[in-house]
């Protein structure tokens, strides 16, 4: 049995220190492959020689919580299929460029109990480009279901931010509608953005997971959510892109169509969520734009 103790970082709801910032160094062919990865079709984000092209504005959205203090990584680890991205926030302020060296910290805002052996992390991340001007700030969420199996974790107290409540969508028709096929390999093109987690390409890994077969990324499901978003209300441009809010609440699998359904809920405020069949799959989505 190994227990969290998160007095040790966390005072209250006051967040961690920042860890030093992390360089990141990315190619033009890995903008590419992360457009392609969520199932972008838009030249803007998948033709390197568009006169508009750009970095698709949730790319920076897999190096949360990078930069982290060292006593904070030192948090019980799960093994892959144990660990489920929870809840993702992204705000783009500025466009990252199109290749080269930018810089990630973070720090530990909560750490709470979640059931039997599970444990809820969250982190804030914000990324700087190499003047030192932030281009995107985060907020990680994410379930550590055990270390070596389920039920491992020690019981223990939250520390840190509390839970971000549950809010409900409007009870009336959807304003905004659109969906997504899924492709078979869609996972297995993700996952070449640098998500590795066998979870999502192993039948073995996702059957220990708790899964019937291996499931699509959660942020490959981010991905997919912002560039309809993105389409619908901002007709594909992205400095209108301000910020996305997601709750993952079901898994989605290679070969389902995804459904976004939105309502405007204020000026330039889009409350959603992500649907497969009758399934909410995202939960708790807020887009805003500009």
């Amino acid at each position: 049995m190994v227990a969290y103790k998160p007095e040790l970082l966390l005072h209250g709801d006051a967040p961690g220190a920042w860890g030093e910032y992390a360089p990141i160094t990315y190619a033009e062919r890995d903008v590419l492959l992360y457009a392609v990865g969520i199932g972008c079709t838009d030249l803007q984000f998948t033709f390197e020689k568009h006169p508009q092209f750009q970095v698709f504005p949730t790319f920076a959205i897999r190096w949360g919580g990078r930069g982290s203090l060292p006593e904070t990584d030192a948090l019980p680890p799960s093994p892959g299929p144990l660990t489920i991205d929870a809840e993702r926030h992204l705000e783009f302020v500025s466009p990252l460029p199109h290749s080269g060296t930018v810089r990630v910290r973070s720090r530990l805002i909560a750490v709470h109990p979640r059931g039997k052996g599970s444990a809820f992390i969250e982190k804030e991340s914000e990324v700087v480009d190499d003047s030192g001007a932030v281009c995107v700030r985060m907020v990680s969420g994410a379930f550590r279901r055990g270390v070596e199996r389920l039920g491992d974790i020690e019981p223990f107290e939250g520390k840190g931010r509390p839970p971000a409540s549950k809010h409900d969508v409007p009870d009336r028709a959807p304003d905004i509608e659109a969906t997504a096929k899924i492709a078979e390999n869609q996972a297995h093109l993700y996952r070449l953005s640098g998500d590795y987690n066998p979870l999502h390409i192993d039948p073995a890994a996702a059957q220990f997971g708790g899964f019937r077969a291996p499931i699509l990324h959660g942020l490959c499901t981010y991905g997919f959510c912002a560039q309809m978003l993105l389409r619908i209300l901002c007709a594909g441009d992205p400095s209108r892109f301000k910020s996305l809010k997601v709750r993952f609440s079901s898994p989605v699998y290679p070969g389902d169509t995804l459904q976004v359904v939105g309502w405007h809920t204020g000026a330039d405020i889009v409350a959603f969520e992500a649907r497969v069949g009758e399934q909410a799959v995202v939960s708790n989505g807020l887009f805003c734009y500009r």
